[in-house]
């Protein structure tokens, strides 16, 4: 997931009052939370890419993206792996997320049972919906595309890059275009992306 670099640029900027709040352990400044959200996230990383998890049934249900999110931001923010209960731009108004979520999930089930999509094409569309409901409080794009990287690997696909070839800067910036773009109905954008 390379562009999480171009988002720690901001190391040395303090915490807001407001998400200072929604921590669990007592950070100062955006550096530190960048790294202990790295060192959680790699380690979500690593238990979902083993075997026994990439052939579990469940991999594309609500229980499995909760438990993912808990796995990724648990110790750091408060409500990990629970919905966001606050009116959010973007994302859906709170009381949809639950029905969005899981008809994205239902979407992408059905698109790989059924070659609607090829299993890479389908992970990057599971992505940008759930990246558009923004269920989370914290971490919405970094679980989605963890999500659509675990879907990948599940069906022994080669891993998506998500922007790898490209420096930090312009990663973040060709991916908010490339969300934009598939905001818009145009995928190809999106899917070039997270392939190169």
């Amino acid at each position: 997931m390379p562009i999480e670099v171009s988002i720690a640029q901001d190391g040395g900027i303090p915490i807001s009052p407001g998400e200072q709040a929604r921590l669990v352990p007592s950070l100062s400044t955006r550096g530190q939370l960048n790294e202990v959200e790295r060192l959680r996230i790699n380690a979500a990383r690593v238990w979902a890419m083993r075997g026994a998890v990439l052939q579990r049934g469940d991999l594309l249900t609500e229980a499995f993206a909760r438990e993912l999110h808990r796995r990724m931001f648990g110790g750091i923010w408060r409500g990990a792996g629970q919905y966001r209960t606050t009116e959010r731009v973007p994302g859906w108004e709170a009381h949809r997320i639950a029905e969005g979520v899981r008809m994205f999930l239902d979407d992408a089930e059905g698109w790989i049972r059924f070659s609607t999509y090829p299993p890479h094409e389908a992970a990057v569309r599971l992505h940008h919906r759930l990246a558009a409901i923004h269920p989370w409080s914290n971490g919405n794009g970094r679980h989605a595309r963890l999500m659509a990287d675990i879907v990948v690997a599940s069906h022994g696909e080669e891993p998506l890059t998500w922007g790898s070839g490209v420096g930090a800067g312009s990663a973040r910036a060709r991916y908010v275009d490339a969300i934009r773009a598939a905001d818009a109905g145009e995928m190809g954008p999106l899917l070039g992306f997270a392939r190169g």
